[in-house]
């Protein structure tokens, strides 16, 4: 990994990414922990739509299909969290998903910019 793109590998945040067919293609320190249970790295290969269960697999094979994202929060284990699953892009081209989890305060600042 070249160092411009070095700072993937240990963002505070879990990054899991999939191509088009649903296959991991990647995923930072943050996500192997998470899913250690699920095999953590070894996940790198396999298709994301089979760590699911069938509701969530359904919803995600939708979200797949249309490419649409789904952004929302959760808490888990006394921690709040947001979800952020978008499509990824290459040179225009629809290329999968992204999957970006972080941490988040309960409560936290507002800001309304003009």
């Amino acid at each position: 990994m070249d160092d411009l793109h070095s700072w993937f590998k240990e963002f505070p945040g879990a990054i899991t990414v999939s191509d088009r067919d649903g296959t991991i293609v990647a995923m930072n320190d943050k996500a192997a922990e998470s899913f250690e249970e699920d095999g953590g790295y070894a996940l790198i290969g396999k298709n994301v739509l089979d760590c699911h269960p069938k509701a969530a697999r359904e919803k995600l094979q939708k979200m797949m299909d249309t490419r649409q994202a789904n952004i929302y929060t959760i808490e888990k284990h006394g921690v709040k969290k947001l979800v952020y699953q978008v499509p990824w892009h290459k040179d225009g081209h629809y290329m999968g998903f992204v999957e970006l989890v972080l941490e988040i305060p309960f409560e936290m600042p507002h800001f309304i910019r003009k």
